[in-house]
């Protein structure tokens, strides 16, 4: 079973022809581009886990190509290069880097880091998932907002970790978030009524 599906770039042939070999031996599909603009041709037509980007190269560079899967896919990205110096590793960190690889390395070497950058992909898309969750309930239901915030102050919570207490409450009762976001709300409301009385109904 395929580790994930990899777009390796570089335009140096010989890397290509001995990393290649080498990442699908250890369980991955791989598409290899020689230039950036081939990498954005083949990445109009396929679909890739991961991209393995040369920083340095003619034309296109691999900082380049990482700004375009920055602004337009979701596609995580690594960076090769033969240089350490602090000014192109400021750069990949800016673009989203995941992982900065400096050559020569072997296969051995870049496997754990590619399992690491996947691994931290998918964590990170998962963050947004549920932050994304977090967004929309609250933006469309006060209910959710206000018993969010009763969690938060109650437990000291983050926002995002009241929700995801009230999200899970409700799914392990089987109940509908929005009811038992009511039923918070009510229940603070009626304990906060002059006298400690029940709210009428």
């Amino acid at each position: 079973m395929s580790k994930g599906r990899l777009l390796l770039v570089d335009d140096d042939r010989l890397i290509l022809a001995t990393l290649s070999p080498g990442l699908r031996a250890a369980g991955f599909e791989v598409l290899a581009a020689e230039s950036g603009e081939q990498a954005l041709e083949i990445l109009g037509r396929e679909q890739v886990d991961l991209a393995v980007l040369d920083v340095c190269m003619p034309g296109m560079s691999g900082i380049e190509v990482a700004k375009h899967l920055r602004e337009h896919t979701q596609i995580p990205f690594v960076f090769l290069s033969a240089y350490g110096d602090d000014d192109i590793v400021s750069q990949g960190v800016a673009e989203g880097a995941l992982v900065y690889l400096v050559k020569p390395l072997d296969v051995s070497q870049l496997v754990p880091a590619i399992e690491t950058a996947l691994s931290r992909s998918h964590d990170l898309h998962q963050l947004r998932q549920a932050q994304d969750q977090l967004t929309t309930a609250l933006a469309g239901n006060r209910s959710t907002s206000v018993a969010v915030g009763l969690i938060m102050e109650r437990y000291r919570l983050s926002e995002r970790d009241a929700f995801e207490r009230l999200r899970m409450f409700a799914r392990s009762n089987r109940r509908k978030l929005h009811d038992v976001a009511e039923e918070i709300v009510n229940a603070a409301e009626s304990f906060n009524l002059p006298g400690g009385g029940a709210a009428a109904t």
